[in-house]
């Protein structure tokens, strides 16, 4: 679809129903929901369905490229309204559900990394630069280390949102996120 030329409204309608379907479907376990359950979820035919994405991968890379989005564009909204040490709190406990939602999306997922698709190394330089600018205004501030880059700590977080999704794991893995805050006011010096 030509990205010029702006979409009517019942088009853009169908399209947010179709990514909307999309990931509730991804989301409620249904890893192998064909385009044709997607598009009866979102209430539009099969074609309307290929109008918008040309290949199921193309809809589950839009869906994970939303979540993206929306992740990525918290940290000013969370830096206008609290303090840059809480906005760096926040951020930390929405990336953890972030990797719950995206746990829920796995299996999807890997259909889109056997690709060439950028999606993934734009994800990363994404959170690395919002982590950043969290950090950057903690320690300007004076309440996070100064010494630590978001590419660094993505990678900490990595680990922690790449656990396994055993019972319990989420609430573990907050608990690892706090520990990691906490890691990050230590020697921070508490004057801007």
């Amino acid at each position: 679809m030509p990205a010029s030329r702006p979409l009517r409204a019942d088009a853009r309608r169908n399209r947010e129903a179709l990514l909307s379907a999309a990931r509730q479907a991804f989301l409620d376990g249904e890893t192998d929901a064909h385009v044709e359950d997607i598009a009866r979820s979102a209430g539009v035919a099969v074609g309307t369905l290929y109008r918008h994405f040309e290949t199921r991968e193309a809809l589950i890379e839009e869906v994970y490229r939303k979540e993206i989005d929306a992740l990525c564009a918290a940290p000013g909204d969370l830096l206008d309204q609290h303090a840059p040490e809480e906005a760096l709190r926040r951020f930390l406990l929405l990336l953890v559900d972030h990797a719950a939602v995206s746990k829920g999306m796995s299996s999807v997922l890997e259909s889109i990394m056997a690709t060439d698709s950028p999606v993934f190394d734009d994800a990363r330089t994404r959170m690395a630069d919002a982590l950043s600018l969290l950090l950057e205004a903690g320690a300007a501030a004076g309440t996070v280390r100064g010494d630590v880059t978001g590419s660094t700590l993505l990678r900490a977080l990595g680990g922690v949102c790449g656990m396994r999704a055993t019972e319990g794991w989420l609430v573990e893995a907050r608990q690892i996120t706090t520990l990691l805050f906490d890691g990050l006011r230590h020697g921070a010096s508490q004057s801007p």
